[in-house]
This record gives C-alpha cells, structure tokens and sequence, in this order.
C-alpha cells in the first residue's frame, strides 16, 4: 500500500513546475508542428497546385469530441487495472468473473472498510483518470461527471469479486470529478503557457499532471491535441521545499509516532482569481484552489491534498476596492497528518474574494459553510483494527491571504468537519476535526523567496463501541520557495 500511495503521488506533486510559466494573452493554442509548405496535388502537372491542409479539430468540436473514444478509454483502463491487479495482488477480491458481476448485480450496496488510502486517496485518483479520459475526449465537466460516475459503478460491479461499495461510489465519481478537472485544467494551462510549440519537458509535465488527457493526445494525435481555452485566468502558483520539525506529536495516551523531522514539499495554485476584468466564471471550476504537501514521513505520503472550486456561481462588486463571486463550490480533502486521517467529498456555500485594503495591502479571501461525506480515523495505512467511520458531516472552511506589496504574502486557513458516524451503536458518537496552517513567504529577489509554516491538526472521538481517542500534532517548517508571481497573486483592476 505504501508504494501504491509513494506511486500515485508522483501524479500531483510536478504541479510545482506551474511556477515557472506566465501565462500568454494568445487564445486556444494547438500542439500542432508548424505548418508545412503547400503540398502537391499531383506530382505530374505544372504549375504543382497545393491541395488544402487538413484542419486540426479544435477541443470539443467535431472530430475533436468522442462519446465512443471516452468509453473505450475507461472500460480499457479498468481492464487493464484488473489484469494488473490480478498479476500482483495475492487477494482475490480481484478475480471477478461472470458469476461475480451477477452477484453483484443482483445484491445491494455495501459500506466497505478497506483501507483508509485506498478508499479516499486511490479511488479519487482513480475516478480522476475517468474524468480526465472523457475531459480529453472533447467533453465538458457535467458530461465528464457522468462517465466518471458510470465507469465507478462499472468498476464496483465487475472490477472486484466484493459488494459493491457505496463510500466507493461517491469518493470516485465526486471526489474523483473535482480532482481530475483540477489535474486537467492544471495540464492544459502548463501546455497553453508553453507557447504555440510547448517543450518536451512542459509536455511532460503536463502529463505526470494529468496521464489519462497526455493518453489520448499521444494515441489519437492530432484529433485530441487541441487545448481546452483558459481565457486568460488570473493564477497564483508557490512550490517549497524544506525542514520540519514536529512540535507535538501524540496520542491520548501520550505515545509518539513518525519522526520528530522530516523533509517536506508544499504545493499551491490559485487558478481564476476574482478580479479581472476580462474574466468571466461560465463554467465549473473556472476559479478553484489546489494544494497538496507531502512528507518524508510514511505516515504522511502525502500529507494533504484538498481542491475546491466553484461548480456554480458569478462574481460582484463592491465599490472600487472589492472584487469576488461566489455560489456552490466542490471540494476534496485528504490530510492525513502522521496519527489520524480525515477525507471529505463535499458541496458548500460561499465566496472568494480580493480588497485592496490600501495600495500596497491586498486581502484575498474565502469563506465556505457545506455538508460532505466524509471518513476520519486512523493512520491512512493501518491494516488492522481499523476504527475510522463514515458519514455526513458539515464543514466550514476560511482562508484569508495578506499581500504586502512584492514583499510577502502571509496565508491563514482553518477548517473543521464535524461527523456523525453511521452504522454505529449511539447517536451521541461523534468527531470534531480541527486543522489549521499559517505561512509567512518573503520574497528576496525575483521570484525566489524564503519561507516559514506553521501548521497543527487535532481530531476528538467520542465512541460507544471504541476507547475516546484525543489526538493532535503541530509542525513548523522552513521552505525555499519559488513563486509563480512576484506580486503574489494580487489582482489589479484600479
């Protein structure tokens, strides 16, 4: 399991080399080589006449959108991923067969209790490639939603010999949604500010981020090279890399785990911020937030990965000074902090925002209030006694940005999910998880800078059937930063 995490995790962290694009003012942009000198229409005439070259479709026009291709693109990965699985996997939850598909066709759905990674970090990331595979194809997000959603039941149904699952269902077709269309419009927009003839290591890139859309361009050429437009978002982006020293580290009983250091990498990209005159929010997740941190620890790989975006939504005004929108955003949290994890599908209300305080003082902000679906419990990699739960529970979430001119930025989030547990024997069983993370990033010249973190995570259980559990961890960090923005991010209408 640990090397399945260690795997998949190579799939989010490249998107630090975001920072090093600024984006281009050039609309839809094709990868397509230069065009060639007229072709002959026939070698035996003069004057050679030249023939017309063909059109490379445009994304999501006429040949460059396919229902048939997408479909295939899932049923062949799930194939795949069963034979795999098969190969090297002694379990035999994964030796499906006509009389399996019928008894799961025919029985209902089930709460499973795989692990914890597998079930809220693997399936996501499962459900993402879906996403990314339709996205590729031609097809808007609702539609791609559709196919991440049937090709989870495909899998439920006739990829494993077990019930079908329904935390399963959800954490891969909705968090698997709002995970691949961030992966997705994170690929594209590393390929549009490439220029009109990205470099191979852009197109690399781009397909470490998002490996099922980088499919279909390499198998399909020229139909699928088209590149979703951005129209010109405004972006913050922030990688570092560093030191952490674990602070409090501990269970109720006072016992310790993972290391009291470790390396860490912190990744954050703001895509859409409010502002611009010339941007409009007409589709999902034309703005969302990503961030993803992982540690050297193997209890913490990753660390976290949370995305949330506005599925549905418009921007305001206030005066000359305010600029946001808000409406229905999605998210996907995973935080797994070395001695418990949490994970969360959700849908809330809310807004994004930026004031300019004064001219050299920028505040970005965003305030969330929603439900999800959520799991908290032990390490993600614990294979026995596995005592996390499932449930709905509601969630807030505010984050606040200070940008102090070209100088520094401090960031400021907290969140907290309150679940109540189904399935267990009392309707007082409950758990309130807490975290919150502060960053100071200085830049000290061009786009490089220094930067200091400080991050603490708490979770309290209360169960009739388990021994209360209080636990809780602190980390400061020391990063070298590079960023995408020497001013931070900050959007300048005035």
């Amino acid at each position: 399991m640990k090397l399945l995490i260690l795997g998949t995790l190579a799939m989010i962290v490249p998107v630090g080399a975001l920072c090093a694009g600024e984006h281009s003012d050039a609309p839809t942009v094709l990868l397509v080589p230069p065009a060639e000198p007229a072709r002959l229409a026939s070698s035996s005439t003069w004057p050679w006449t030249p023939a017309p070259l063909p059109e490379v479709p445009k994304w999501g026009e006429g040949e460059g959108r396919s229902y048939l291709i997408a479909a295939l693109d899932i049923v062949g990965f799930e194939l795949a991923l069963n034979m795999f699985n098969r190969e090297f996997n002694s379990e035999d939850v994964y030796r499906s067969s006509f009389s399996s598909i019928s008894d799961n066709l025919s029985r209902g759905w089930i709460i499973d209790n795989d692990p914890f990674a597998t079930n809220q970090f693997l399936h996501p990331i499962q459900g993402a490639m879906y996403h990314g595979f339709a996205r590729s194809a031609g097809h808007g997000y609702w539609v791609s939603l559709a196919y991440d959603f049937a090709g989870s039941a495909l899998w439920e149904v006739a990829g494993e010999t077990g019930p079908p699952s329904l935390n399963d269902q959800i954490t891969t077709s909705f968090g698997g949604s709002f995970l691949g269309e961030v992966m997705f419009r994170m690929s594209n927009y590393y390929l549009e500010t490439g220029g009109e003839h990205p470099s191979w290591f852009r197109r690399f890139g781009a397909g470490v981020i998002a490996p099922s859309a980088t499919f279909n361009r390499i198998a399909f050429g020229d139909r699928f090279d088209g590149i979703l437009p951005s129209h010109d978002p405004a972006v913050y982006t922030r990688v570092g890399i560093g030191w952490r020293q674990n602070d409090k580290l501990g269970h109720a009983d006072g016992a310790s785990a993972g290391p009291r250091e470790a390396t860490v990498v912190d990744v954050v990209m703001d895509y859409g911020l409010p502002g611009k005159p010339t941007y409009e929010y007409t589709r999902p997740f034309d703005y969302f937030h990503f961030e993803a941190s992982a540690a050297s620890s193997t209890n913490s790989m990753p660390e976290d990965v949370m995305v949330r975006g506005l599925l549905a939504g418009t921007s305001y005004e206030w005066g000359n000074s305010y600029r946001g929108v808000w409406g229905l955003y999605g998210g996907y949290d995973y935080i797994s902090p070395e001695v418990f994890s949490v994970s969360s599908t959700s849908l809330s209300l809310g807004t994004t925002g930026q004031w300019w305080f004064t001219d050299s003082l920028a505040l970005q902000g965003t305030l969330l209030g929603g439900v999800g679906w959520t799991a908290a419990g032990t390490v993600a990699d614990v294979q026995e006694e596995r005592d996390y739960h499932y449930g709905v529970s509601p969630q807030t979430l505010g984050a606040l940005r200070c940008i102090f001119g070209n100088v520094a930025v401090l960031d400021m989030t907290g969140r907290g999910y309150y679940l109540n547990a189904v399935g267990t024997n009392s309707s007082t069983d409950y758990e309130t998880i807490l975290r919150a993370k502060v960053a100071l990033t200085l830049r000290v010249f061009g786009q490089h800078g220094l930067g200091i973190q400080y991050v603490t995570s708490s979770r309290d259980a209360r169960y009739t059937d388990f021994v209360d559990t209080n636990q809780s961890i602190a980390a400061i960090s020391l990063f070298y930063t590079y960023i995408g923005d020497t001013q931070f991010g900050a959007v300048d209408w005035r």
